[in-house]
């Protein structure tokens, strides 16, 4: 997040867009043209006016030559949780989400990247009720989505957007985004949203008490907020990055449920930015 302190209302307004901006109405696929174009545009938008690196990327490959340098924030237990959120189609690439899902709308829907396995049939099995639906359509199994666990030095509680990771008394705080990727399936047995995305106070901090872990091959980097309002102008805020590589079954039923009421008034999943590739917007993975 910027350092430039501006109004708290100013703020919210702007990071209410900033992690999952372009929430509008759903178009028919736009084709490899439209992200070029998108791509193009993003290019000419920030060159030369000290954007920091953006975000997402491939947490394979880690180059980068962006050299607008941040301190890392610290470690997610050292941090207060103030929001969760989830994308459909991982926003990331990389590790077992790697299979690009197709150029999408042009809105952040369609695109992104999905899990590079396979299912047996019976965790495939359709679902008798609409799960998370919104105008760009529902979830099924077999979708993949991508969790954002984000984390703000503020002293905050979990809530809506990102509003909810900046009060009065701190504008600019310092932001982490745990990320892990999920594979919807039809089996009770798997492991249960409200259990994943349950939250409470350690050590006087609140906590994703159930975030699964990131693993020794998770990738930590330097990057931005997200979402689709990005796809053709940089971000301006600075978030610390650790992408676990791993993706997880989640019960696509209780994910329904959580759609259906939960304290971070989430009920749909949000579209992805385009996968950002030019090494002038990115930073260089350590």
């Amino acid at each position: 997040m910027n350092i430039r302190l501006i109004p708290l209302v100013t703020l919210t307004a702007l990071a209410t867009v900033s992690a999952w901006a372009g929430e509008t109405s759903h178009h028919a696929d736009a084709g490899h043209a439209t992200l070029e174009q998108q791509r193009h545009t993003l290019a000419e938008n920030t060159r030369g006016k000290g954007y920091g690196p953006q975000s997402p990327r491939d947490i394979d490959a880690h180059a980068g030559l962006n050299k607008r340098a941040f301190n890392n924030a610290p470690p997610a237990d050292e941090m207060n949780l103030c929001n969760i959120h989830f994308h459909k189609n991982a926003e990331h690439r990389g590790g077992e989400f790697s299979t690009y899902a197709g150029d999408g709308d042009g809105f952040g829907y369609g695109s992104g990247y999905v899990f590079s396995g396979e299912l047996p049939a019976a965790k495939l099995a359709a679902v008798d009720t609409e799960i998370c639906p919104s105008e760009h359509g529902g979830l099924a199994p077999g979708d993949t989505i991508e969790v954002h666990f984000v984390h703000s030095t503020a002293d905050v509680k979990p809530g809506a957007t990102l509003g909810a990771c900046v009060n009065e008394a701190i504008n600019n705080p310092q932001l982490r985004v745990e990320a892990r990727v999920f594979v919807l399936v039809n089996d009770d047995s798997a492991p249960d949203f409200a259990e994943v995305a349950g939250y409470g106070k350690r050590k006087r901090l609140y906590q994703a008490l159930n975030m699964p872990t990131a693993g020794d091959k998770a990738v930590e980097y330097a990057g931005s907020t997200t979402g689709p309002g990005y796809n053709e102008k940089g971000s301006p805020y600075q978030v610390t990055w650790r992408v676990a590589p791993a993706v997880t079954e989640l019960n696509i039923a209780s994910v329904g449920k959580w759609c259906q009421g939960n304290d971070f008034a989430e009920d749909h999943a949000h579209g992805v930015r385009n996968l950002v590739t030019n090494p002038e917007l990115l930073s260089s993975i350590e």
